[in-house]
């Protein structure tokens, strides 16, 4: 499993509520630093779910990066990563009582920065699969990836189906995930341009404690409901359930899995993840298929 771009860091402060109310000052509780970030993220779940990661991407040379480095080791990932001039990626994250958040992300990255061909794709040619980041540069790789024939999957996050960044990756990734937040009531009319305008077999969007809806190219052309699992604890941070989420799909796939049961793993994992902060602790594969067999419905909080 081949995961390319999207780690970071995320600052962590904890409010009684959003929005945050006006003012000069407000008390808080003690405020994290969670490195990980959407790719950082999913890579680390991929791999503590038994699956073989590697890492690929632009980090800081900064104290920022180091952390980077150090939370990817201890997950066991393998991660190679090149010197971004521009420093790391930050995100300041707002996150209330109930779990909800909202970010504030400092991509950084330059908008000519590339990824060196003769790097990645000795990478790419190892591959099963690649899952690739919303970060511009990796908009670069995905022509050698779909000329070597690589099912590659992208995390659209909150596209509203407009902005025209996301577009390229939404119609060349053949595995889409993103967020019904974004599109809200519209979300199944995009879902459905992604499959008519793109390469897309199938596309995921998340629903809070709504679940997720999944739609392929064969069959219905109304999204199918899968439902929210009850998350194992008390909820206390959303950040990174969505990548959560993406890993146990992915784990799903390549472990030989219908596309339907690759969703209830998702929920599954993405409700563990809404207990637990940060990305602290990702859901192990006994944990996600004991989860499964349990079953229930409602309760899991999906992270842009």
């Amino acid at each position: 499993m081949l995961v390319v771009g999207g780690s970071g860091v995320d600052t962590v402060v904890r409010v009684d509520s959003l929005p945050v109310p006006l003012a000069d000052a407000i008390g808080v509780g003690p405020i994290r630093e969670w490195p990980g970030q959407t790719g950082g993220n999913v890579a680390l779940g991929c791999q503590a779910l038994g699956l073989n990661v590697k890492f690929l991407d632009f980090i800081g040379d900064d104290w920022t990066g180091g952390q980077v480095r150090e939370h990817l080791a201890k997950g066991g990932v393998d991660f190679e990563g090149l010197i971004s001039p521009a420093g790391t990626r930050r995100a300041v994250n707002l996150v209330e009582k109930t779990g909800r958040r909202m970010s504030f992300y400092d991509a950084r990255d330059p908008e000519d920065l590339r990824m060196p061909r003769d790097f990645y794709l000795p990478h790419l040619r190892r591959a099963r699969r690649v899952h690739v980041s919303l970060t511009n540069f990796t908009r670069f790789l995905l022509d050698d990836i779909i000329e070597l024939g690589i099912p590659v999957s992208t995390d659209l996050h909150d596209w509203d189906g407009v902005n025209a960044y996301h577009r390229e990756f939404a119609y060349r990734a053949d595995l889409v995930f993103l967020s019904a937040a974004g599109a809200r009531e519209r979300i199944a009319p995009v879902m459905r341009e992604i499959l008519r305008e793109g390469r897309a077999q199938a596309v995921v969007a998340t629903a809070g404690a709504g679940g997720s809806y999944l739609l392929t190219r064969e069959g219905s052309r109304t999204p199918r409901p899968i439902p929210a699992t009850v998350p194992p604890a008390p909820v206390v941070d959303s950040n990174g359930a969505g990548d959560a989420y993406v890993s146990a799909f992915l784990y799903g796939q390549l472990t030989g899995r219908d596309l339907d049961d690759c969703a209830r793993l998702g929920a599954v994992a993405g409700a563990y993840a809404c207990t637990v902060e940060g990305s602290s602790s990702p859901i192990t594969s006994e944990a996600l298929l004991s989860g499964v067999r349990a079953g229930g419905a409602g309760g899991a909080v999906r992270s842009a």
